[in-house]
């Protein structure tokens, strides 16, 4: 059924409780808790940072370009993978990001570095149709990342040292990908010129 009905009342139902309670499945009973609570904002974002990747993921197939031996495709579906487990452990689930995930992502960031120009100015989106889709994504993974720290920082949920470095590396992946589409289709970046 792709409704239930149960979020008539303005409510989302979420795995933590205060305190943790077994469920009749021996698991930790959910509560419900506010859809304009911090938290909901929070998990939302995460889900549009996730759907919209599933479209750069797409375009990237068409331009087939790599980080080392890593498909553009590749990285974006380990990312998405990655944010699943980002709201999984913001939703009370026993599921973290490891420090091996952050590592990866940034050898991605530092791969991608080596074959591009240097950063020496902002750059004005729109080099290629993929390169201002990975830009448009690094805009919505900081206001992820905005979210995420806002509710780790009221205490209600606290998160992991590596989901909290993941969420700021996303950006810096999703930029490096944007920098680099435009880079490998022999787009030159435009600086702004502040007239």
């Amino acid at each position: 059924m792709l409704y239930t009905k149960k979020g008539d009342d303005g409510t989302t139902g979420i795995i933590r409780r205060d305190p943790p309670a077994p469920d009749q499945s021996g698991g930790r009973a959910g509560q419900r808790i506010s859809k304009s609570s911090n938290i909901a904002e929070a998990l939302g974002s995460l889900d549009e940072i996730n759907s919209f990747l599933g479209l750069c993921k797409v375009k990237s197939r068409e331009g087939g370009f790599k980080i080392g031996e890593k498909s553009f495709e590749a990285i974006v579906h380990s990312l998405q993978e990655s944010l699943f487990m980002v709201q999984a452990e913001l939703a009370g689930a026993d599921k973290h990001i490891g420090g091996e995930k952050v590592k990866e992502v940034e050898s991605w960031i530092d791969e991608a570095e080596k074959d591009m120009p240097p950063i020496k100015t902002f750059f004005i989106s729109g080099g290629t149709e993929l390169g201002a889709k990975f830009d448009v994504a690094r805009t919505i993974a900081r206001r992820a990342e905005r979210r995420v720290v806002g509710v780790n920082a009221e205490g209600v949920v606290k998160l992991g040292a590596e989901t909290l470095q993941f969420m700021n590396r996303l950006s810096s992946i999703l930029y490096a990908l944007a920098r680099l589409s435009n880079h490998k289709s022999g787009i030159k970046e435009s600086a702004p010129s502040y007239n």
